[in-house]
């Protein structure tokens, strides 16, 4: 394990992603926090007036309140269990700590319209 015990706490304290940080998220969230990490690191996580969406590779995923409409939240996730979350609203998660989040003045709603 590393040597930070709440990534979350440390990263909103930090205000960036340290190594100490990252290592933290990829031990407690495996493969699910290096493809949050990624998305984060490629501006992939939108924020518009009426959802939070993270960009995938497939298909763009709603996150509203720490909750996903991906399959893997809803079928594999416990999403009562704040360390079970899927990559989407991990990314959500780091992204928000640190200011990386792509803000849009527009509705995804009708955005997503013209997908």
């Amino acid at each position: 394990m590393s040597e930070v015990d709440d990534w979350r706490a440390a990263l909103a304290e930090a205000g960036e992603l340290e190594a100490p940080i990252a290592a933290a998220i990829v031990d407690q969230h495996g493969d699910r926090g290096k493809r949050a990490i990624e998305a984060v690191a490629e501006e992939r996580v939108k924020e518009y007036k009426d959802f939070t969406v993270v960009v995938g590779h497939e298909d763009e995923y709603i996150i509203e309140a720490g909750d996903c409409d991906c399959a893997d939240a809803t079928y594999n996730l416990d999403t009562d269990d704040p360390d079970q979350r899927c990559w989407h609203a991990l990314a959500v998660d780091v992204a928000e700590r640190i200011g990386a989040v792509d803000e849009h003045d527009m509705w995804y709603s009708e955005v997503r319209e013209f997908l």
